[in-house]
């Protein structure tokens, strides 16, 4: 894609707060948060050229389970699931300890850097799926918010010896279904770019719908 025909964003800002419908606002021209630092970019530079990045979000009213969804949640069946406000504590911190030792390039610091300390409520409302073993051991958990008329996709860690569980999918379908059973519209899953990268597990949702940086979300048809 000629980037020249792209409109170029890139602003940010700090919120200590952000309402339910501000929240959806934000979330339909394209923003996104890691705490109380809000931003939104169209361009990025990814492996060796700058790429469109497309901001990404489920029509709840449209999606459904694909064959190779289903497999993830029948894999997964075995374990325990809670859905409950966000809480950063020492189980989370060790847990992303070990999530981080994936990245060999752009390795994140700390959890504090994604979700604030107070994420249940700073600055929306904030939410979590956790994912425990048969022996109680956290395997996975996935920060969400909670807006008015949507939610929206914040972080996710695994433990990469479950690699093979795909759970970074398995917390978003959580996620989704959690949304679906309060009515929600929309199930927001940040960005993803242009052509392949390590985003591209957000690209196989039914009824997933894509921002285009002018104010319109159409339904997404794959890389053009």
């Amino acid at each position: 894609m000629d980037t020249r025909e792209i409109t170029f964003i890139s602003e940010d800002f700090i919120a200590d707060t952000a309402g339910p419908e501000e929240m959806d606002r934000l979330l339909a021209e394209g923003w996104r948060h890691f705490g109380k630092y809000f931003f939104r970019y169209s361009l990025a530079f990814h492996r060796q050229r700058y790429r469109l990045v497309i901001p990404l979000r489920i029509d709840l009213a449209a999606f459904s389970h694909s064959k190779s969804l289903r497999r993830v949640l029948r894999k997964n069946r075995d374990l325990r699931t809670v859905v409950r406000p966000t809480i950063v504590d020492d189980q989370k911190r060790e847990l992303f300890e070990r999530h981080r030792t994936r990245f060999v390039i752009g390795r994140p610091e700390s959890l504090e850097h994604f979700i604030d300390p107070n994420a249940s409520e700073v600055p929306c409302k904030g939410m979590e799926v956790c994912v425990y073993g048969g022996s109680g051991e956290l395997l996975a958990a996935s920060f969400f918010d909670e807006a008015a008329r949507s939610i929206s996709a914040v972080y996710a860690i695994f433990d990469p010896s479950e690699a093979g569980r795909s759970l970074g999918i398995y917390t978003l379908l959580l996620e989704a279904e959690y949304a679906r059973k309060l009515g929600k519209e929309f199930h927001y899953l940040g960005y993803a770019y242009e052509g392949r990268s390590f985003y591209d597990y957000k690209k196989r949702f039914r009824g997933a719908e894509r921002f285009d940086w002018q104010g319109n979300w159409t339904r997404y048809e794959g890389d053009e």
